[in-house]
């Protein structure tokens, strides 16, 4: 009787348990065997990972895991095939193991630091900081006209001046055949060479220049418009700011762990320049 009641209890907790919304760890779905050893699904997502990158871009979906499957099986093969050779035995193979070891290992600690450190409200302080710290900045929206003469230049400012559409002489005479009616859009003014810079940067909205000399020729430049540049929203430059947020925390991490390590070199390391994480939006 004990022995029933045992199990209707039993049977009565397990019932309990899925009623409430337990449930058992799923099981790894097997998709071959070689040679009786296993290849699961959770096997194929660890071998896409490590030669994902690699894999043809053309190759998507079940395909793609179907060309990963046919790598683990003849990975399978390969392996047991050196194996039989004895190479698992050399101090080669451990040497390479436990590089490999180190290696997921240190993937593994730094993949944590990279989730605990990119929280929401981390991205937002930093992005916010940032914000914060942006010096205002002029930039300005202009069209020009690049000709290899000053004589062609004060030909096509004649025109400009005289009446006619500046989009449509730039795309009669320019040689810039990267600005469509002569179109540079917005830009500030390090993204310019100097001297055609400091001709824009000086005009007034609406303004058409006396032509300018650079490195590239003659420019004739009109002023469209001219205004204080925006900071980018944070979905804009949320990414930027997670590549800057992990960077950072896996940097110190790395620097707290040397710290407080004995590190011995036999030899004297060779000077190079430190890394520094990428900057965070401008």
């Amino acid at each position: 009787m004990m022995c029933v009641t045992a199990k209707r209890s039993a049977g009565a907790g397990l019932v309990l348990a899925l009623a409430l919304g337990f449930s058992m760890p799923a099981q790894a779905k097997v998709l071959a065997k070689v040679n009786g050893v296993e290849i699961t699904d959770d096997d194929v997502k660890v071998a896409i990972d490590d030669i994902g990158a690699g894999l043809p871009q053309q190759i998507q979906g079940a395909e793609r895991e179907a060309y990963v499957l046919d790598y683990l099986i003849d990975l399978k093969l390969v392996a047991r095939a050196a194996e039989a050779k004895k190479m698992a035995e050399s101090a080669e193979f451990t040497r390479r193991m436990t590089y490999q070891r180190d290696k997921a290992l240190m993937e593994g600690l730094l993949g944590d630091v990279a989730k605990e450190a990119t929280t929401d409200v981390e991205l937002k302080k930093v992005y916010d900081e940032a914000a914060k710290g942006q010096k205002a900045e002029i930039e300005v929206s202009a069209r020009h006209i690049l000709v290899p003469t000053e004589d062609e230049a004060k030909a096509a400012q004649k025109r400009v001046k005289g009446g006619e559409d500046f989009a449509k002489v730039a795309d009669e005479v320019s040689k810039d055949p990267g600005s469509k009616g002569g179109d540079l859009g917005w830009f500030t003014k390090d993204r310019m060479v100097p001297e055609f810079a400091e001709a824009a940067f000086k005009m007034d909205k609406g303004q058409i220049s006396d032509p300018v000399k650079s490195q590239f020729g003659w420019h004739v430049i009109k002023l469209e418009d001219k205004r204080e540049k925006a900071f980018p929203d944070f979905e804009a430059v949320k990414e930027q700011v997670s590549r800057y947020v992990v960077q950072k925390a896996q940097t110190e991490q790395i620097v707290k762990l040397r710290e407080g390590a004995k590190i011995e070199r036999t030899e004297a390391a060779p000077k190079v320049p430190a890394e520094t994480p990428d900057s965070p939006p401008k």
